[in-house]
Order: structure tokens, then sequence, then C-alpha cells
């Protein structure tokens, strides 16, 4: 039951982890506003619907997907990176997260005259590895992880709402190249987790009709005309846009100390749900221990030994790398026939329109974005 809703989780949970890192330093920008849901549609909303189609062309997770797609469309094993690098992207934003999440629980200790006697990398650390066990329980967190990141937040409104002062500013690619965060990566476009969600929704429905391979495939072939991308691609976005304006006026909003301590454990909660993703992702290839052992090393690596600044930065360039593969494959590689009937659209036209954003539209809002954090770094 909770597997039908892993997508709709992401894109709630997501905007509420992140958008604290990408959010502009005054909220009240209008500029940034505009080029934010500018960004949400020419970059996020084509980008989720291609997530989509390939999931239902590919009837495999990410990974395997990828191998499954470039076979059928003749193309290079290069652009099976997307699903190694989708794997990666998860890792670095649980990553992210759980150094957030060390840093908050430890300044919420210090409010309460609790302070443990341990450094914070260590704190990290024995949150990386409670988030790692909880991985093991796939889906199930995100619903615990949800309702306390809301009971943090709803405590942070009684203390009082950040006053915003809303104003015209100058227009610059840095706020484009956070706008385009915002748009991707922050709400989860491009990391392969709508298209692992739909692959554990598909899988769970042949499940339910039965484990013969014969039955399954009929039971596939005989759903597809009825099929609509759109069903599930515009629910996902509208999720995404509401909760992203509540995410950026809250942004920097102060919680108290048992506000800090529900948010943060709930990040943990969440984070368990991305490091599940990376390991089945990697599961492919290694083997599910192997998988998660090479989960927990690689993301306890990088929470201890990067600083978090770094990591958003890393985050960054590795996501934006993932999004212009994903839009590159889908736009020009992938048949337009195998494309247009796993789109199922309509309207001929909205097809069309899709077409263009997701060759061109896309991968130029990328390069701007690329563009603005080189120079935000370099000044």
């Amino acid at each position: 039951m909770m597997i039908r809703y892993a997508s709709y989780f992401i894109a709630a949970l997501l905007p509420l982890l992140l958008f604290r890192w990408f959010a502009p330093a005054s909220i009240g920008e209008i500029d940034f506003w505009l080029l934010w849901l500018l960004a949400m549609l020419l970059v996020s909303l084509p980008v989720v619907y291609a997530e989509i189609a390939l999931a239902y062309r590919s009837a495999e997770a990410p990974l395997a997907g990828m191998q499954k797609l470039t076979r059928e469309a003749d193309a290079s094993t290069f652009w099976r990176s997307f699903g190694w690098l989708a794997a990666l992207v998860s890792i670095l934003i649980a990553a992210l997260v759980i150094s957030g999440a060390s840093q908050g629980i430890l300044a919420a200790l210090t409010e309460l005259n609790s302070v443990p006697i341990v450094p914070s990398f260590a704190i990290a650390a024995g949150l990386m590895v409670i988030a790692v066990l909880l991985s093991l329980l796939g889906v199930a967190p995100l619903p615990i992880g949800l309702g306390l990141m809301l009971i943090g937040l709803l405590l942070g409104v009684a203390n009082g709402l950040p006053n915003i002062a809303f104003a015209m500013t100058d227009v610059s690619l840095s706020e484009w190249a956070r706008a385009v965060a915002l748009a991707l990566v922050s709400v989860g476009a491009g990391t392969g987790l709508y298209w692992f969600g739909q692959n554990l929704i598909s899988k769970q429905t042949v499940t339910a009709v039965g484990t013969d391979n014969h039955n399954a495939q009929t039971t596939r072939n005989s759903a597809a005309p009825a099929y609509r991308a759109t069903k599930l691609v515009l629910p996902i976005w509208v999720l995404q846009l509401v909760v992203g304006v509540v995410a950026l006026f809250i942004s920097g909003m102060a919680l108290p100390p048992i506000g800090q301590l529900s948010y943060w454990i709930g990040v943990v909660f969440v984070a368990s749900y991305l490091l599940h993703y990376s390991s089945q992702q990697l599961a492919h290839k290694f083997g599910l221990l192997v998988s998660v052992v090479l989960t927990f090393v690689l993301a306890l690596l990088l929470v201890v030994a990067i600083p978090t600044n770094w990591l958003v930065g890393i985050l960054v360039i590795i996501s934006s790398i993932a999004v212009l593969l994903l839009s590159v494959f889908a736009g020009w590689q992938m048949k337009i026939s195998h494309l247009r009937k796993s789109l199922n659209f309509d309207n001929e036209a909205f097809y069309n329109l899709w077409r263009v954003a997701i060759r061109l539209i896309v991968p130029l809002a990328l390069l701007l974005a690329l563009i603005g954090w080189v120079m935000q770094w370099l000044s």
C-alpha cells in the first residue's frame, strides 16, 4: 500500500529537506520566485515526464532500465552512466542532509544544556549508521519521517514566521542557478527517484496478479492502452510546486530546540529511503549485501570527510550532469515512436512541446545554471 505513494512522499519531502541549502538569502526577491516558477515549468516538468516515460518503457529501475533502453535504441553504453550518477546523487543528498542533521541536533542539545561529549563528525557517523539500518525497511520510514518533520516545522510556526519584505532585484545567472537547483534536485526531478517509484508500483502490480511471467506480461500489455503519463506526472509536479512554495516561505524560520530535534530525526528517516534507493540500484550489479555495504561506506566517507558546503557544490555538479544525460538521451537517442507510446499524450501538440523542451530548453537551462554556479563560486 505504501509503495503506491512513494513518489508523492518524495515530492513532498525533498523540498522540505533541501530548500534551505539553495534558497536565496532574501526570500522576498520577486524576480527569484518568477525564475523558480519558470524553471519548474520549463525544466522540472519535462524532466519528470522523461523519467516516467523511461520507467514505463523499460519496466525496470533506472540502472537496469538504462541498460535495456540503450540496447533498444542502439545507443552507446555511455548513456547508462545516468543510472550510476542517479545512485550517487541519492547518496550525496543523504550525506548532505545527515550532515545538516548532526549539526542541527548538536545545536538543539546545546540549547537544552545537554551537549554530548563527542565531536560532531561522530554524531554524523552514528546518524548514518541508523539511516543505513532503516534503509533495510524500504518505503516504510517515509511517512514516519514526514510526520516528525511536520511536527518540528509546526513548532517553528507556533514560534512565529519570519518577516518577508518582497521587492524586485537585479536578475543574475547565479539566481537562475539557484532556481534551477530548486526546480530539479531539490524536488527530486532527474534523480531517478520517480522512475524508481514507478518501477516499485509496476512490480507490486505484477506480483498481485501472479508470479507467472506470461500472466504478468499479459496484464502489462492489456493495461498499456489506458496508460497516461500525465495522470502520474501532473499530481507529482503540483505537489512539488505547492510544497516548494511552503518550503521557500519557511526556509529561514527558526525552530525551537524540541522542534529541531523532531525535524532532524525525521530527516534521518527520510535519508534512509534515499540510501535504500541507491543500494537497490547497485544491487543490480553487485548483489544486495555488497550494495548496502558500498552505499554505507561511500555515504559515511562523504558525511565525515567532506564539509557541508562542499557537499552542496558536488551535488549541484553531479545532479546537473545526470539531468543533462537524461534529457539528451530521452530527447535525442530514444526512438520517437517509443517515447510517444510511453508518454501517450491526448494531443500530439503536447508531445511536440515536450520534445522541444527536453531536447533544447532543458540542456540550455542546465548549461546556463552551471555557468551561474561557477560565477558564484569564483566571486
